[in-house]
């Protein structure tokens, strides 16, 4: 890629990385094909791990990228090597944010971003998150499903009456929920009769961000307390509450609470919105964060960086 000057604008941005869902075979490649610095992030990656996760992100089979054991470290090489493909265009380090934030899994490729932890042992953390989470959904099965078009209150007496959790506030539009499957399926059976305008069950392995999950939190401590965390070297938006995190301390609470609690990520973006911020700049293989993003605050700009055509528009200021 030829180096151009990223056009200086008036926005303050913030970066945001996806998580899991965003997956699918061949993702990436364009990027890997074209990029010196995207194909060391996925060159990294493999060595990191030491098995060829490139293979798996690239050729598949679908049910090995979709395996959360993969699938975790998978969407974050990929959001990384966007990352370092902008990076590389620009000739530069990219301008610095007012803050980072990332959907469920997407903030282990926050902690990157923010200076916490290095890619290597970033993504290495992220395998054993998605082993621990394959480990305590074995153990405790369950699934997830989106409700959307429901007001809150009938939400709220679902989950009392069926004992499904929510999991995920993406939206105002659009909220998802996790329990075991006969809960599930009988939560979205009375969202449809209590006026739903959709039910979409996840192709998910587990019940992610619910109490199903505390099986993997004391696993995933000790793996946190052999690592060097930093303290941020600018805010990240905490998914369990909206709100920053400004040192390492927090990081680790934030990282193995998070298993179980509610990703709040319409209260992050809005909470990011009044502390200044008009755009949004999504690092990842889908727009999945940017949609979500437009349905929140209607006013706030927000692009996605997911191949080299989006990657070259960004950088020359044409967004």
């Amino acid at each position: 890629m030829e180096a151009v000057k990223d056009t200086p604008g008036v926005a303050n941005r913030a970066y945001v990385f996806p998580g899991q869902g965003s997956q699918r075979v061949g993702m990436g490649w364009e990027l890997y094909t074209t990029s010196r610095a995207a194909k060391d992030v996925f060159q990294e990656a493999d060595e990191s791990l030491g098995f060829p996760l490139s293979r798996i992100i690239f050729e598949g089979p679908g049910n090995q990228l979709q395996d959360t054991i993969n699938s975790q470290p998978g969407i974050m090489t990929v959001s990384m090597a966007c990352w370092k493909a902008w990076e590389e265009f620009l000739g530069a380090a990219p301008p610095q944010p007012t803050s980072v934030a990332g959907h469920s899994l997407g903030e282990y490729t926050a902690l990157v971003v923010a200076g916490v932890l290095g890619f290597g042992d970033s993504v290495r953390l992220a395998r054993e998150r998605g082993r621990l989470m394959r480990q305590a959904a074995a153990a405790r099965p369950g699934g997830m499903a989106a409700i959307i078009g429901l007001d809150d209150f009938a939400l709220e007496h679902i989950c009392a009456e069926t004992g499904v959790e929510v999991a995920n506030i993406n939206s105002d539009d659009q909220v998802v929920i996790s329990g075991d499957k006969l809960a599930l399926a009988r939560a979205m059976d009375l969202a449809h009769l209590r006026g739903a305008r959709k039910t979409v069950p996840l192709p998910v392995s587990g019940a992610f961000h619910s109490s199903f999950m505390g099986q993997a939190q004391q696993g995933l401590a000790e793996a946190i307390a052999k690592l060097d965390f930093q303290d941020p070297k600018v805010p990240i938006i905490a998914n369990s509450t909206g709100t920053p995190l400004t040192t390492a301390a927090q990081v680790k609470e934030e990282l193995v609470q998070g298993l179980c609690q509610c990703v709040q990520w319409k209260n992050s973006v809005q909470y990011m919105v009044r502390s200044g911020v008009s755009q949004f700049v999504e690092f990842g293989p889908t727009r999945v964060l940017t949609t979500l993003i437009k349905q929140i605050d209607r006013d706030a700009q927000a692009v996605t960086l997911c191949d080299p055509a989006s990657i070259q528009k960004m950088a020359e200021g044409a967004v």
